[in-house]
């Protein structure tokens, strides 16, 4: 079952909306230094032009987030993820988030095949990790570590510290998912400052990246809904399912 990564007040009261997202929402808290992230059943693509509604994908995409959270936790990737509270929330640490997220890809799909006319499907070895501006009214433009610092959305420390956490999460993940006959395509990552440290923030599940049986190349992720190939929360279970998530009946 899944337990407390950190150690935080037992009860904590839900206060007011601070920012609802495109499939979750944050609430205060009576303690500021915590934040309640409620899992939506909301689903988007192509930067919201594509939406609908699934039921049980938010307790999915929250048991499997604190599964996920809790391995990096243990391998010294630090962590807002403190433990969930219900089926579809979880106490998180409250972050002043860089407008900024970071790519990684181990396999060629989405957006890079079509910018670089890359075949879908080829290793990428070494992996290839890539800076996106944080921006839906900009269609989250791909920009390098330079601009970062140019423009004051991060310091080189941080962008360094972005860049290395990123790595060391495919480091501990991608055996994780090979283990369970799977291939982590890709996947994004978002990061905030505590206390002057960079910790990994937002979530991770298969909403933010892509997941393939590793015979069939059958798709596990949010592809299932942006290119209507198959139901959204049965694949989203299914992978749960083969990496030992424990999902609540």
């Amino acid at each position: 079952m899944v337990t407390d990564v950190l150690k935080a007040p037992l009860t904590l009261e839900k206060g007011s909306v601070l920012q609802k997202g495109k499939s979750k929402t944050l609430y205060s808290t009576d303690h500021e230094d915590y934040l309640i992230a409620e899992f939506r059943d909301d689903a988007t693509a192509f930067n919201s032009v594509k939406k609908a509604s699934f039921a049980g994908k938010g307790r999915v995409n929250n048991y499997f987030n604190a599964f996920i959270m809790q391995r990096l936790a243990a391998e010294g990737v630090p962590t807002h993820f403190i433990r969930i509270r219900s089926e579809n929330e979880a106490i998180v640490r409250r972050l002043d988030m860089l407008p900024v997220e970071c790519v990684v890809r181990n396999v060629a799909a989405g957006s890079i095949c079509k910018r670089l006319g890359v075949e879908e499907g080829l290793t990428l070895e070494p992996l290839v990790f890539e800076f996106f501006l944080k921006d839906d009214e900009k269609g989250d433009p791909f920009i390098n570590a330079s601009h970062i610092r140019s423009f004051g959305w991060a310091t080189s420390e941080q962008v360094e510290q972005m860049r290395t956490f990123s790595k060391k999460v495919n480091r501990v993940l991608k055996p994780i998912f090979a283990a369970a006959d799977l291939i982590l395509v890709d996947y994004k990552l978002e990061f905030g400052v505590v206390q002057g440290q960079v910790v990994l923030g937002d979530e991770f599940s298969p909403d933010g990246c892509r997941i393939w049986d590793a015979k069939s190349r059958e798709h596990f992720d949010k592809d299932l809904f942006r290119l209507d190939i198959g139901d959204l929360v049965t694949g989203y279970e299914a992978v749960a399912q083969r990496l030992g998530v424990e999902l609540p009946v």
